[in-house]
């Protein structure tokens, strides 16, 4: 026979009464986390998927770390590609205020949860962590509802993602991390450019290439180094894809329409390129060996040869 119409297990009162104290109970045993919506660059339609990303955005909720006694996952492992540490956590965070915090800037219907690929950054641990699977249905339908996400999250490896949030801890990564290029610009009248700025030379006609000023070393008021990240080229000839093969900034050039000048977006600043330092990437890690590497290898390895390790008479 069918269940007793005057007992209800979906009382709203009841309800919301129960996801109060969820709430309640995340913010006094929780820790404030950031969250980071990813948004994909050049979707492939195909696959899904984009070979860059970019952090625009990061909003604090209080989240819930499930493991109590530590962070799960392969901890910390050696390998030939070096130290790797494998920490995986489980966070949960309420529906409600996910929805508060973060669902309300997006569109209900393409964005309407936490979705895999988001990031958490915990200032906890000072460490990034990615949204592997979001399970919705645990705790199991309580009162015929589904008050929290329970996320289950790894840690996550940078991979040169423009992050622009405005949080300071956060876009740190990028300036530490990203690939960066050196070059050595010319300063009319003390007028530098800023750090997070777009700086564009327009290598051939309709061709430009661009990238994010990282740093500033001022040398005088008339130059000074710079380092640039994430950096894209754009081909407005092509007006199907406004994207081109990728192109380096250049000293010279005898393609029309070639300019020496980097143009700043957002002070309006020309300066010209005067050098670029090959070699200077990832210029903030101490633990680089790559130019004590080199210059050892150079008394033992002739680069010059195409086949270095056959018969010298074979050439490829």
């Amino acid at each position: 026979m069918p269940r007793n119409v005057y007992f209800s297990q979906a009382v709203k009162s009841e309800q919301n009464l129960y996801e109060d104290l969820i709430i309640e109970s995340l913010k006094i045993f929780g820790q404030d986390a950031y969250y980071l919506p990813r948004t994909l660059v050049n979707r492939d339609e195909i696959f899904g998927e984009s070979a860059s990303s970019k952090f625009d955005d990061a909003y604090m909720i209080e989240t819930y770390i499930e493991n109590t006694d530590g962070f799960e996952g392969d901890g910390d492992l050696y390998s030939k590609f070096g130290l790797e540490i494998r920490d995986e956590a489980t966070f949960i965070i309420s529906r409600r205020q996910w929805q508060r915090f973060i669902g309300t800037h997006y569109s209900n219907t393409t964005y309407p949860k936490p979705d895999e690929g988001d990031l958490l950054y915990l200032p906890l641990s000072n460490s990034f962590f990615e949204i592997k699977f979001v399970e919705e249905e645990q705790p199991f339908y309580q009162l015929s509802n589904l008050p929290v996400y329970k996320m289950n999250c790894a840690l996550f490896e940078y991979n040169d993602e423009n992050m622009d949030t405005g949080v300071a801890t956060i876009d740190a990564t990028e300036a530490k991390n990203a690939y960066q290029v050196t070059l050595n610009v010319s300063v009319t009248g003390g007028n530098h450019f800023s750090i997070g700025e777009t700086v564009t030379q327009t290598v051939a006609t309709g061709i430009t290439v661009f990238g994010e000023v990282q740093t500033i070393i001022k040398t005088s008021d008339n130059a000074a180094t710079i380092s640039v990240s994430n950096i894209g080229t754009k081909d407005t000839t092509n007006a199907a894809t406004a994207t081109d093969s990728f192109r380096d900034f250049l000293l010279t050039s005898g393609s029309a329409g070639f300019s020496t000048n980097l143009v700043g977006s957002e002070t309006g600043f020309t300066c010209a390129l005067t050098n670029i330092l090959l070699g200077q990437s990832f210029p903030d890690d101490a633990q680089a060996k790559n130019f004590q590497i080199e210059t050892v290898a150079d008394n033992f390895i002739d680069f010059s040869e195409s086949n270095p390790f056959g018969d010298p008479s074979e050439t490829y």
